[in-house]
């Protein structure tokens, strides 16, 4: 019913910056708090961020001061910049729709409504 495409993903040199967007169609993010996580090889999953439908953001603490989430509802996108990047953010990032308001365990996944497909971050020099 409701799709996600994530965008921006790509090769960047460490201390560069990328932005992520993930653009919703066959309904409204106005009803959903956008969750973003991400998956290394062979590692697994991981909550990044969160921003409910009033704004509010949850950070993991390798990305609170470098990560920022916002969501523009009259595109019906939310986006995630992240500065500073290092190596360790390579992976595969994932935007995710739950329903509001989310709740402290957001970054387990559980409640998520749908996913996207994911967009790969490659961090190397």
């Amino acid at each position: 019913q409701l799709q996600l495409v994530e965008s921006g993903g790509g090769l960047v040199q460490p201390g560069g910056s990328l932005r992520l967007s993930c653009l919703a169609s066959g309904g409204s993010l106005v009803y959903y708090s956008i969750a973003w996580f991400r998956q290394a090889p062979g590692k697994e999953r991981e909550g990044v961020s969160c921003i409910s439908t009033g704004g509010i953001t949850s950070y993991s603490d390798s990305m609170k001061g470098r990560f920022t989430a916002t969501r523009d509802n009259a595109k019906n996108t939310a986006y995630l910049q992240m500065n500073n990047l290092k190596p360790g953010d390579t992976a595969v990032y994932f935007c995710a729709a739950i329903p509001d308001p989310y709740g402290n365990s957001w970054y387990t996944g559980n409640a998520v409504d749908y996913w996207g497909k994911g967009t790969l971050v490659t961090v190397s020099p």
